[in-house]
């Protein structure tokens, strides 16, 4: 169905004249009726791939695309993404980029009233999309009104009512909760099955779909050449690999599990061997407050974060200037809190409280309240009732300039905070802003993803790279409440464990950190506790080991296998058994 022909796509360099290639080598075939997953680190050209299935790279990427691709007999050389439109049905990584109306029902049915399908079929196909993935109660809902996750799934649901016979998804399940990822995942098992869609996805979250893949294509890096084998060959070799894998690599398990069903087989010998032993927790919350950092001394004529970057401000904190005086790390505490979306009750007397030092996981399904939550604590929505105190203050109440000094939000959305024309630029800025040593947010860019250029413009960058962007331009200020939104999507497994060791490093430092993540790995990592809501209430808050295992929905793989003991990473299993091994 889809045949790559010693494919490569490179862009300029720029100024210099010369090119560097995305991707090269690519000489394989995605056979019709299977579903084939891409996997590789942040920026080995994933998203470059599917591009070219769609025709989207190069005729508006622009770059230079050489050998070939044909998907159906039809090379997307000479034929523009219209002309495959009833071919292939594509999703990208930025929901929003994808929708054309306003309301769900009509974006359902815009591709299929773009290709002059007949109305009755029109409504029976939009009938069953909203039922298949749970969109029905938002039939008429504004696309604007939506949670991430709610807007993923309508992307999602776009593509499938025009029936293509090939799938390109990009990260479709990085917005969304364990349950939608697993509708999400049985729909297109069934279109696969059962009509012979082909489906092409490439995924960060490898615990949710590689044990449904039919054949992995690896990404190693860069330009680098891929390699197309079995899950069970191509996991074993793969330098990004799910929990359950890193466990069977661990322990020599062979062939190496690719679900939670396959390691739980194995794994009777192991919960045996460490029944006596007590995982490591997360460290405990530091008591004593982070003190923030100390300003440049620069003049106080000098541009306000809040002029610079408009919106932007109220994302990201500037420490005081020497003199100013930061005070203590800003304890949250929110009481009764109800937030409205016009007729719609967001939060419903929810109550909160997080220390200094202490990391707390906001979690539940899409649409719970998660975001509105943290844009609470922002102060970006008002509260209908109840209070929220950052630091002492209301924070609908106190003036961005004041409060981008307490608290930074990593938006979902990560060009919300990026307005330079290059990496090196942005951190400029944001060292500026920060009245930070010069360098701080570009050591920060390199800690989070290496091998990044200075002079690579933002837009250039993968989605996980933006948002590791925009993570540096947030830490760089290390803010006294430090606010993550979906702080993991589009990052790999090497990514977020430098992110893991970068939060943890804050917290022990003082700073509280909540995150709002659908990532249960995540969150078993980092968080000291975790808040489930639902439908804007808090249904479970308490320790990190026991509300996740008592959760099928939101316990890790690790926890999975190794229940009822309460193990919830690889690193802890690592851990114990170097342990028992040293134990005479």
């Amino acid at each position: 169905m889809i045949r790559f022909e010693q494919m490569s796509v490179e862009y300029a360099d720029g100024a210099g004249g010369g090119s560097t290639p995305v991707i090269s080598g690519v000489d394989l075939t995605v056979p019709e009726g299977e579903l084939v997953l891409l996997v590789g680190p942040s920026g080995a050209g994933k998203s470059t791939l599917l591009g070219t299935v769609s025709g989207l790279v190069p005729h508006f990427t622009g770059g230079t695309l050489r050998g070939r691709v044909t998907v159906g007999g039809r090379d997307t050389r000479t034929h523009k993404p219209r002309e495959l439109a009833d071919l292939v049905g594509t999703v990208g990584q930025d929901p929003l980029a994808h929708f054309v109306t306003d309301t769900v029902e009509d974006e359902l049915a815009y591709g299929m009233e773009s290709l002059g399908l007949a109305p009755d079929v029109m409504r029976r196909r939009v009938e069953e999309t909203l039922d298949l993935l749970g969109l029905a109660e938002l039939r008429d809902r504004p696309i604007a009104a939506l949670s991430g996750g709610q807007r993923q799934r309508v992307a999602i649901g776009s593509v499938l009512t025009p029936h293509p016979k090939v799938l390109v998804l990009d990260e479709p399940t990085s917005a969304l909760d364990p349950a939608a990822a697993e509708d999400v995942l049985a729909v297109l098992q069934r279109l696969v099955h059962d009509l012979g869609t082909t489906v092409l996805l490439a995924e960060h979250r490898l615990e949710r779909v590689v044990q449904y893949a039919d054949q992995v294509i690896l990404l190693p890096g860069p330009g680098r050449a891929p390699v197309i084998g079995a899950p069970e060959r191509i996991m074993a070799v793969s330098p990004v690999c799910p929990p359950v894998v890193a466990l069977g690599r661990l322990t020599g398990w062979e062939p190496l599990p690719l679900s939670v069903r396959d390691a739980r087989r194995r794994a009777a010998g192991l919960r045996e061997r460490l029944a006596g032993a007590e995982p490591v927790a997360v460290a405990p919350v530091r008591t004593r407050p982070a003190t923030g950092t100390p300003g440049s001394g620069a003049p106080d004529s000098a541009p306000d974060p809040a002029v610079r970057r408009g919106l932007g401000a109220l994302f990201h904190r500037r420490p005081a200037r020497a003199g100013e005086g930061t005070g203590a790390a800003a304890p949250v505490a929110v009481d009764g809190l109800r937030v409205r979306h016009g007729r719609t009750e967001a939060l419903r007397a929810v109550s909160l409280t997080v220390a200094p030092g202490e990391t707390v996981a906001l979690m539940g399904r899409n649409g719970a309240g998660k975001s509105t939550l943290l844009a609470a604590l922002v102060g970006t929505v008002a509260p209908a009732a109840g209070t929220v105190r950052v630091g002492g203050r209301d924070p609908h109440r106190t003036p961005p300039r004041e409060l981008v000094r307490q608290v930074g939000l990593v938006p979902q959305e990560p060009r919300d905070l990026l307005y330079a024309d290059t990496v090196a630029a942005e951190c400029a800025a944001a060292d500026e802003d920060a009245g930070a040593p010069p360098g701080r947010c570009l050591a920060l860019v390199g800690e989070l993803l290496p091998d990044i250029a200075g002079t690579t413009h933002p837009r250039d960058l993968s989605e996980g790279q933006r948002l590791a962007l925009a993570l540096a331009v947030v830490l760089t200020g290390r803010p006294p409440l430090l606010l993550l939104d979906e702080p993991t999507r589009g990052l790999d497994y090497a990514a977020k464990a430098r992110l893991v060791e970068l939060v943890r490093g804050l917290a022990t430092e003082g700073h509280a950190v909540v995150l709002a993540t659908h990532d249960v790995e995540l969150a078993a990592e980092l968080a000291h506790r975790v808040v489930i809501l639902a439908d804007g209430e808090v249904v479970a808050d308490g320790p990190t080991p026991r509300v996740v295992m008592s959760s099928p929905a939101f316990a890790p793989q690790v926890a999975k296998v190794m229940a009822p003991h309460e193990w919830l990473t690889v690193a802890q299993v690592r851990t114990a058994l170097a342990a028992t091994a040293e134990t005479p």
